[in-house]
C-alpha cells in the first residue's frame, strides 16, 4: 500500500512511515515525510535521518534491516 505525506502529499518511503510511527504514534494511520516531520519537531531533516539509523541499529522491527 502506498502512503502519501499528510502535509505535502508526497509519496512516502517505508522508512518515513516507520519513523512517523516511532516518533508520533505506533498506531498512526496518517504519516509525514522526513521534511514535514523535521518541521513538526523543529529539527533538521538530517536529525530525522539520524533517528532512522539509530532505530534500525537498535533493531526496531518497524524498520527493515539494511542489506
Amino acid at each position: 500500500m502506498s502512503h502519501l505525506c499528510e502535509t505535502c502529499r508526497r509519496p512516502l518511503t517505508a522508512d518515513e512511515v516507520a519513523v512517523t510511527k516511532k516518533l508520533i504514534n505506533r498506531g498512526a494511520t496518517a504519516f509525514l515525510c522526513v521534511d514535514c516531520l523535521a518541521r513538526y519537531f523543529e529539527v533538521r531533516p538530517e536529525d530525522i535521518h539520524e533517528r532512522i539509523r539509530h532505530f534500525r541499529q537498535m533493531g526496531c522491527t518497524l524498520f527493515e534491516p539494511q542489506a
